[in-house]
């Protein structure tokens, strides 16, 4: 009694602050009001399902390539052991949830609109349940300690938070294989990395959840606001957003008190920080889809994103409050993205509830636990009406991507009757959030004619399914649109891969051509050094016949003088030995003719003779 006075005065407090004219807000668009069915699932706490006896944990469970596989078949691995790397920019690493020996790496069935299979990580669990050493990059420190009347001056997460640098935030995000659990799977690290650089300066987190049966978002803002404000906080300071805006629909007036009161509380023990918190909690109508990304941005700021563009073209990015709780619980206990809170609803369940489920876990073991009627099941759903999709079997895991678990019975979920013609009647244009013409899309992909399918902005299409809803005919439109999108998907796909080829041909030629020009340049500098060697060797001997040439005319010149010379000498000699001859035949006549010779002493003769005797020795040597 008394919670439900409670709550009726809660919802009259927001009732109040909408009629009060607090907020401003825009509209988007069409859009279609559905009857919410949450309360089924709602309203209890979070529950804990049991480990199961074998984990399948599919090593793509996000949007870009699959991680690659660090683990062998008969490894014993750890509870948040990464099982695989994240391969690439848009990736993201796969953990284990649970302890066991691997028993298999292999394709199995995931759950997927066309029944696929993906590879797969297949673990017996243990009952130890041994997790790795957690490195949190501060210390856990909850929000409500200081509701309880603490004060603190200087608040240790004000501090770690303002301390840590973005890479680190950022890192523990990647490594923490942390991905957006609002639907759209996108690698949260490598959206904020983009984000920071694009400056932005507003994050909105989406706590619309505008989708029919859906609750697990509701009751984890319910039951942990403190660790939803924390990982926002945390967000914000790595994409360096000003303000922050959090956009939940008016249907979650629990939630609406709870996150005030932890904003409040956080405030209050940080109230000496120079800084406000900077979020802003504003309701939303309870029209679908609220929740879809460009709706609520439009909603809360008046912005449109532009066609085929990102929120973050205009300053904005957005996150699920589901994202900013798994930041949380990175940042704070350092534990990896290895569960999720899954909505287990519809008739054929005896207890709806939300349930924290180990990734990997098979679906059927998450039913049995919530009281899973088989003989009632008409359909499973992976998450809601309008968007989710059959499942063809519950053997397969769950995922980062499954948000809820709708086990339909008989007449529970109307099954359309078969298409009729169209009319014209433009209710589908009247519903299109996106404003486009869904009728004329209609017949261009019933036509397949895909480039006018394209020039109607078919990729704008959220696939919300509002104007399958409203159409009178029961065309299923949404299907025609997904069948165009893949249709355009495959031909670009195959057009991307001949021009992959195209270009690896060319690229192949003109290195071909490239090599061919460079060996003929070779083989030209080949030739040309040859010939200068040539050029080179016939000069040097023309330079040593020259040399020789010149060599010889010295010789012979040599020889010549040398020639001269002896003659010179010869002619030399005989005119020496003609002289000593008349010499000799004057000396005679002398001789003969002496004169005053006679009647000499003895010593006028000797000295006579001492002359002569002097005289031929000087001919002698002569």
């Amino acid at each position: 009694m008394k919670q439900s006075i409670k709550k009726n005065q809660t919802q009259q407090s927001l009732a109040d602050s909408i009629k009060a004219g607090l907020y401003k807000l825009w509209s988007f668009p069409g859009g279609i009001k559905l009857p919410g069915n949450k309360s089924q699932s709602n309203h209890q706490p979070i529950t804990s399902a049991k480990t199961a006896r074998q984990l399948v944990i599919p090593l793509n469970q996000h949007i870009g390539q699959a991680a690659e596989p660090v683990v062998q078949v008969g490894d014993k691995v750890l509870k948040g052991q990464v099982l695989g790397h994240a391969h690439g920019i848009i990736s993201a690493p796969v953990h284990a949830s649970g302890s066991g020996i691997v028993t298999a790496i292999e394709e199995r069935p995931i759950p997927h609109p066309s029944g696929l299979s993906a590879l797969c990580v297949v673990i017996d669990t243990d009952d130890y349940e041994q997790c790795v050493e957690y490195t949190p990059l501060i210390r856990e420190n909850k929000v409500s300690e200081a509701q309880a009347g603490e004060t603190r001056e200087n608040s240790a997460d004000e501090q770690s938070i303002t301390a840590l640098s973005n890479e680190q935030i950022n890192s523990q995000i990647a490594d923490a294989g942390i991905v957006g659990l609002g639907g759209a799977l996108f690698p949260a690290a490598a959206k904020l990395h983009t984000a920071e650089k694009m400056h932005t300066d507003t994050l909105i987190i989406n706590a619309a959840e505008c989708e029919p049966y859906i609750t697990c978002d509701d009751v984890l803002m319910r039951y942990r606001p403190e660790e939803v404000i924390l990982g926002i906080l945390l967000i914000k300071k790595v994409v360096g957003a000003k303000k922050c805006l959090i956009g939940i629909e008016d249907n979650k007036p629990e939630a609406y008190e709870a996150l005030l009161s932890a904003i409040s509380g956080y405030t209050h023990a940080h109230k000496t920080a120079q800084t406000e918190p900077q979020i802003e909690i504003i309701p939303v109508p309870a029209r679908y889809p609220a929740g879809g990304e460009k709706q609520l941005i439009q909603v809360l700021t008046g912005k449109e994103v532009p066609s085929r563009g990102l929120p973050m073209d205009i300053g904005i990015i957005c996150h699920n409050v589901a994202t900013a709780a798994a930041v949380y619980q990175a940042v704070y206990r350092g534990e990896p993205l290895i569960s999720r809170i899954v909505t287990i609803t519809g008739g054929a369940v005896k207890v709806p509830q939300n349930m924290e489920v180990p990734i990997g876990t098979p679906i059927r073991d998450v039913l049995t636990q919530a009281g899973l009627n088989e003989e009632k099941i008409e359909k499973v759903i992976m998450g809601g009406p309008m968007m989710g999709f059959a499942l063809p079997s519950i053997d397969i895991p769950v995922t980062k991507a499954t948000n809820c678990l709708l086990i339909s019975e008989k007449d529970e979920l109307t099954t359309p009757p078969p298409a009729m013609p169209c009319i014209r009647c433009a209710r589908c244009s009247d519903s299109c959030p996106m404003s486009l013409l869904p009728q004329q899309m209609y017949l261009y992909a019933k036509s397949r004619e895909l480039d006018k399918l394209q020039e109607y902005n078919l990729f704008d299409c959220i696939e919300c399914g509002c104007c399958s809803y409203a159409c009178p005919s029961n065309i299923p439109l949404v299907q025609y649109y997904r069948y165009a999108k893949n249709e355009i998907n495959n031909k670009t796909q195959e057009r991307n891969k001949a021009d992959l080829a195209r270009k690896r041909h060319e690229f192949r030629e003109e290195r071909l051509e490239k090599a061919k020009l460079a060996k003929a340049e070779a083989a030209r500098l080949r030739k040309e050094k040859l010939a200068k060697k040539k050029a080179l060797d016939a000069e040097k001997a023309k330079q040593e016949e020259a040399k020789e040439a010149s060599s010889d005319d010295k010789s012979d010149s040599t020889a010549s003088e040398k020639s001269a010379a002896n003659t010179t000498a010869a002619n030399s000699a005989d005119l020496i030995q003609e002289a000593i001859a008349r010499a000799k035949i004057k000396k005679a006549q002398q001789q003969s003719q002496r004169k005053n010779t006679e009647n000499l002493t003895e010593d006028q003769q000797n000295q006579i003779d001492e002359a002569n005797e002097r005289r031929s020795k000087n001919s002698q040597i002569e």
